[in-house]
């Protein structure tokens, strides 16, 4: 019985990942928006070039469209938030300027 356990524990392990960075590039953002379905999610990235604060209307040129499942959107908020919260308690609380609900 002990064996029958083992070989299952064996199937569902989890591959070791290996992340290949030779064609990665670097794309630096200020500007994001998510939209979404019951499929997907789309995360758009751009780059705001206002410097003007007072402007009525501000353009964003979107430099990527990340598209993804609502499964792969989950991990990627986890994620995020544990980062966010590594770095918040090393450099102090960001303040985005958005007030806390009461």
């Amino acid at each position: 019985m002990a064996e029958n356990t083992n070989e299952k524990n064996e199937s569902v392990a989890q591959p070791e990942v290996v992340w290949n960075d030779s064609n990665m590039k670097s794309l630096y953002v200020n500007a994001t928006n998510v939209l979404g379905g019951r499929e997907e999610l789309m995360i758009l990235l751009g780059l705001n070039q206002a410097w003007n604060t007072n402007q009525k209307k501000v353009q964003v040129d979107i430099a990527e469209r990340v598209v993804m499942t609502p499964y792969t959107a989950k991990r990627l908020a986890i994620m995020l938030s544990a980062t966010l919260k590594a770095y918040e308690a090393k450099f102090g609380t960001i303040d985005i300027g958005l007030s806390k609900k009461e």
